[in-house]
């Protein structure tokens, strides 16, 4: 990823809907996994620091970012000092880990195969793995090429690809489910009729979205909505994004 974008990626991790709701999402259900005190904790892909900042309420956190400017940028704006290195070839000794962590993160690896049977080396037995993914190929835009991304999931591909590791599933769920529709159409739109966008700018799509407080506020709003459906066992039947949790 360019530079510019990381200087977006803070800002946004704080203040973007998106990133605000899923970080409430993923908080809320990683309660219910009702881990004991100050466990160790892998977050793969820790970007700018939010999820990072968020799981070190609850264990001892080490943070890996496979982009060395990032974990500068990092170190610098958080004081997290992440570790250089790639999900595919983790610097850990095997059962390591009680949790592992990686959000947003097997969708920029092109063989995500060593990259799930990476989590499964250095979990602990028994130790439980979080993983997010976005979903449908339908859904790419041009936010998936400034992200590097290979490709979009459903959720039989992912239980495929983290069986097939040998991890053991709890439960594959899909969410961001209320905006999918609209996200879909806006995706449709922007891929046949792009909008121009500021050259000092990473060409993110989430730019289309941060200058507007109201909208920021109402996607928000009905994104966080979702935690306490979530939160009642309810199954999307699709969604924006993919969750999966489960353990070694």
């Amino acid at each position: 990823m360019n530079k510019k974008f990381y200087q977006e990626y803070y800002t946004l991790e704080r203040e973007g809907w998106w990133f605000k709701a899923r970080l409430f999402i993923l908080e809320s259900l990683f309660k219910k996994l009702k881990f004991d005190s100050n466990i160790s904790i892998l977050n793969v892909g820790a970007a700018t620091g939010a999820t990072s900042e968020m799981l070190a309420k609850y264990g001892e956190v080490t943070s890996l970012e496979y982009d060395k400017y990032c974990c500068g940028f990092l170190k610098e704006k958080t004081g997290i000092e992440a570790i250089n290195a790639s999900l595919t070839d983790l610097p850990f000794t095997d059962n390591s880990f009680d949790l592992v962590c990686a959000f947003d993160v097997i969708e920029h690896i092109e063989n995500h195969e060593k990259a799930v049977d990476e989590i499964f080396r250095v979990l602990k037995p028994k130790a439980k793995y979080f993983i997010t993914v976005p979903a449908f190929q339908t859904l790419w835009s041009n936010h998936d090429v400034v992200n590097h991304h290979y490709r979009r999931y459903k959720k039989n591909n992912l239980n495929k690809l983290i069986t097939k590791s040998r991890l053991k599933i709890e439960y594959t769920l899909y969410f961001n489910f209320l905006l999918f529709i609209p996200i879909l159409i806006t995706r449709f739109i922007l891929n046949v009729i792009p909008i121009k966008r500021d050259k000092n700018s990473s060409g993110s799509d989430n730019e289309i979205m941060k200058s507007s407080r109201i909208i920021n506020t109402i996607l928000f709003s009905i994104f966080y909505s979702e935690k306490y459906l979530l939160n009642l066992n309810v199954k999307f039947p699709f969604g924006v994004s993919i969750m999966s949790i489960g353990h070694k």
